[in-house]
């Protein structure tokens, strides 16, 4: 049952961002020192065409082919905005950095915020997995350019820890980094996505026909359903677009949040959609050999369209590109994590949350939260030392945590839609349609990314090497949450309006 208070079926006025907090029921104590185009380049960031796109585009290429790929990312797309709009609607009514969780205790009571924030978390931790294991793929690719590596699962996974410890470092030094990263973050997307489609278009001699680009299939999974195999390819897609919720997480250190953060969400996807789009197909129409660039020694398909396009010296710059791009991205989404763990903590959600929720005096930063992020994230992408497929399933996690953490918040919006005090930022009479649509999309989705996506060459049942982990990884983390709810629930308490707690929990933890 929800806590809030008969006054709260008016529409919320924009209000100072710190006196509006307080109403929510939380004491300030994160510094709050990131501008609205700050908050809009952490979504973006995070969202990241250059690591999403890129790093599943060899999935892409055996799951459906290009017409999948091209044609999937604007159905994706489409559907996304609808939840993006959706979420940005009850963002603009509750920014906190707890998001969806608190979002869903203020509407729909302490169980449904429980489990709301178990989910999202998982999600959050799957995506820095994602996202950084992508870089190091990369970057392999780009030392087996240089110096003749070979890109080994276990140098992979050297090149991945090293990459969590450089997130790690700048995480640590404070929002203010964070926010000037992203920033510019922002154009060196823009600028990376218009470099590559520009050197694709102009240098290579041979280009693939548009009928090949829009219309061919193709399914090396193993599966012989064809429908199967086609909404199998939009993980490709709907991996990308994960973590545009960043933005609600990094309210609380956002000017104006009550509009600065919906439009940093609804802003993210939009420009993230375009740029996809056109990345996709600029890679897609210079594919010079597919099955070269399928099974590439690079161990990344996107290295070998380049190598074939501009050679070696080019291919290596554009490599460069990708992996700063990367970076970025893994940067920001380790921040939006570790805000997440830390207001979950802040609420006594977490084991540990006495540590979690400890914020550094200097910084401003809740700096055991991101070492927390950054080891569950390491921890995912452990099998990735002996499975061909983990990957596709680390960013399946990421889809099956983060997506019905969006759905959550949305549905109890609807089904209380008379209580729902809006935000300065809302749809108006739409809000119920688009989150309707939302919430079929998100159910549709989970279900499908937890589905085996590779069937062995022998056609016998699913082995280990082909294993969809991420159902597992949904089921270990529903079990533990619905544990630590029997033991710790009792005691777990996001603040009901007006209700000011200034002091009690984690002001005194500040250090």
């Amino acid at each position: 049952m929800s806590r809030l208070s008969p006054n709260h079926r008016a529409t919320t006025s924009r209000k100072p961002d710190d006196a509006y907090l307080r109403e929510l029921g939380y004491e300030p104590v994160l510094t709050r020192r990131m501008g609205p185009f700050g908050n809009f380049a952490i979504s973006f960031s995070v969202i990241s065409v250059l690591s999403g796109c890129m790093t599943l585009y060899g999935f892409g290429l055996n799951t459906g082919g290009p017409s999948v790929m091209l044609w999937g990312w604007l159905v994706v797309g489409a559907m996304v905005m609808f939840i993006g709009a959706a979420l940005a609607e009850v963002t603009s009514a509750y920014p906190t950095s707890g998001a969806l969780y608190y979002q869903a205790e203020q509407l729909g009571g302490r169980k449904w915020g429980w489990y709301t924030g178990w989910l999202n978390l998982l999600g959050l931790l799957g995506a820095i997995a994602g996202i950084d294991y992508g870089a190091a793929l990369f970057t392999g690719a780009l030392l087996n350019l240089q110096w003749g590596l070979e890109p080994t699962p276990g140098k992979i996974m050297v090149i991945f820890l090293c990459i969590l410890a450089v997130h790690l470092a700048l995480n640590l030094f404070g929002v203010r980094l964070v926010s000037i990263l992203n920033s510019i973050s922002v154009w060196w997307h823009l600028g990376g996505v218009t470099v590559i489609v520009g050197a694709l278009a102009i240098v290579p001699a041979h280009h693939q026909s548009a009928d090949f680009v829009f219309g061919e299939f193709v399914n090396n999974t193993g599966w012989s359903s064809t429908v199967y195999v086609a909404v199998l390819g939009l993980l490709l897609a709907q991996y990308t677009f994960c973590g545009y919720d960043a933005s609600a997480h990094l309210s609380e250190e956002t000017t104006d949040a009550q509009v600065s953060a919906s439009r940093g969400i609804i802003h993210a996807i939009g420009w993230s959609w375009l740029a996809g789009f056109v990345l996709l197909a600029g890679l897609t129409f210079t594919i010079q050999d597919y099955a070269g660039t399928v099974g590439t020694a690079t161990g990344v398909p996107p290295a070998q369209i380049f190598l074939d396009a501009l050679g070696m010296a080019g291919a290596k710059a554009l490599l460069l590109v990708v992996i700063i791009a990367q970076l970025c991205c893994g940067n920001a989404e380790t921040a939006a994590a570790s805000r997440m763990a830390f207001a979950f903590s802040r609420d006594g959600a977490l084991p540990g949350s006495h540590l979690w929720r400890q914020v550094d005096r200097r910084t401003g930063t809740p700096r055991m939260a991101v070492v927390l992020s950054v080891v569950c994230a390491a921890v995912l992408a452990l099998p990735s030392l002996y499975s061909p497929v983990a990957y596709a399933a680390i960013t399946s996690i990421n889809v099956v945590g983060i997506t019905p953490a969006y759905a959550i918040p949305i549905y109890l919006r609807i089904k209380n839609r008379h209580r729902f005090r809006p935000g300065p930022w809302n749809l108006g009479t739409w809000g119920v349609a688009v989150g309707t649509i939302a919430v079929i999309w998100v159910a549709f989705v989970t279900v499908l990314f937890c589905l085996p996506q590779t069937r062995p060459a022998d056609g016998g049942l699913v082995s280990v090497e082909t294993f969809n982990y991420a159902p597992i990884a949904l089921l270990v983390v529903l079990v533990l949450a619905w544990g630590w709810w029997r033991k710790k629930g009792s005691s777990y308490e996001v603040p009901a309006q007006n209700f000011d707690r200034s002091t009690a929990t984690y002001e005194d933890e500040v250090i």
